[in-house]
């Protein structure tokens, strides 16, 4: 039988790990009466925790929130997973977060036995990490996502597009997605009957959420990060166009870091590429490091950077171009 400080920790273990459990539940797991669940319970609110218990046959307990932060138990791989996750948030990505991960990680490591404050040392000195200049999002923009995935409650905001036109959109929220220093929110769309990726830092949520909604399955088998790879590599951009590249779909993909690339095979020899971007020169010149013979489709303005690149290219070398030794005339 555990001692009552250790049941204590137990149940207060228990709370944190489970959304509500019911007083039998918890009578099993520590081997204690119901009645000594009940007194336990009350020994953790005079501590300052807020357990809520909802009474009824389908009623339990539950940890909810309170006016100030009790303390939280973690085993050793929580712990690590915190402060890495804290060091890392401390690098930027979310508007106003990094002193405050700062803080956090301070005390946090000011408490951590020595073998884990090693390992935090260790993967912190031998991982470099290059900030990035994507848009910051606000944090309770995030959380009020999140709340209203976890809850189940439909989510209207106001979403500017890639061609500045502002939406109103009403969405069940389904996850969010940290891609390459972007946040992104998936969700099901329900004026247009689909699913559809957003960015979060063009969308301004409208409260209060709701109603409620039953959850759907998602396409791509259930696979999220397919689904936003997917849609990211071109509908999320201001420009998208296509081009005939010379070389099999198999070649091609070979070539490329991102497997979800829209490619679609024409013969043995060729196949299409359908890309986005911002910046249409830029998009110009990643196709030009693909070291092969390609032709633009469309859209013309994609054909005209190309073009500009070419006599811009041209002049840097003071319209001197010979061909490499070894090129067929």
């Amino acid at each position: 039988m555990l001692t009552t400080s250790a049941r204590l920790l137990k149940l207060l273990s228990l709370l944190q790990a489970h959304k509500e459990w019911s007083g039998p539940e918890l009578s099993d797991r520590l081997g204690v009466s119901t009645r000594t669940i009940r007194n336990d319970i009350d020994r953790l609110r005079e501590l300052g925790y807020p357990v809520h218990a909802t009474p009824g046959v389908a009623g339990g307990y539950r940890l909810g929130a309170g006016a100030a932060l009790p303390p939280l138990l973690l085993d050793d791989e929580e712990a690590v997973a915190v402060a890495v996750g804290l060091g890392r948030a401390a690098g930027g990505g979310v508007a106003g977060i990094e002193e405050s991960s700062v803080r956090a990680l301070a005390k946090l490591e000011q408490v951590l036995p020595s073998r884990l404050r090693r390992r935090v040392g260790t993967l912190n000195a031998f991982t470099v990490q290059i900030p990035g200049r994507s848009p910051l999002v606000a944090p309770e923009v995030l959380t009020t996502i999140a709340n209203a995935a976890r809850d189940r409650e439909r989510l209207r905001f106001d979403y500017t597009g890639h061609d500045g036109a502002v939406s109103v959109r009403d969405v069940e929220p389904y996850r969010l997605v940290h891609r390459r220093g972007r946040w992104y929110l998936v969700g099901y769309d329900s004026e247009r009957k689909d699913w559809r990726t957003f960015r979060v830092d063009r969308l301004r949520p409208r409260t209060p959420t709701g109603p409620r909604f039953t959850a759907r399955e998602l396409p791509a088998d259930g696979d999220v990060a397919a689904f936003v790879e997917k849609g990211v590599n071109t509908a999320m951009w201001r420009h998208r166009g296509t081009v005939r590249v010379h070389l099999s779909e198999a070649e091609l993909r070979a070539r490329l870091s991102s497997p979800e690339l829209d490619i679609k095979p024409v013969d043995d020899g060729t196949c299409l590429l359908r890309l986005g971007g911002d910046d249409l020169v830029g998009m110009a010149a990643w196709v030009g490091l693909l070291g092969v013979d390609f032709e633009v489709l469309d859209p013309p303005e994609l054909a005209d950077a190309v073009r500009l690149l070419a006599e811009r290219y041209g002049r840097a070398v003071g319209g001197a171009v010979s061909a490499p030794p070894g090129t067929p005339a």
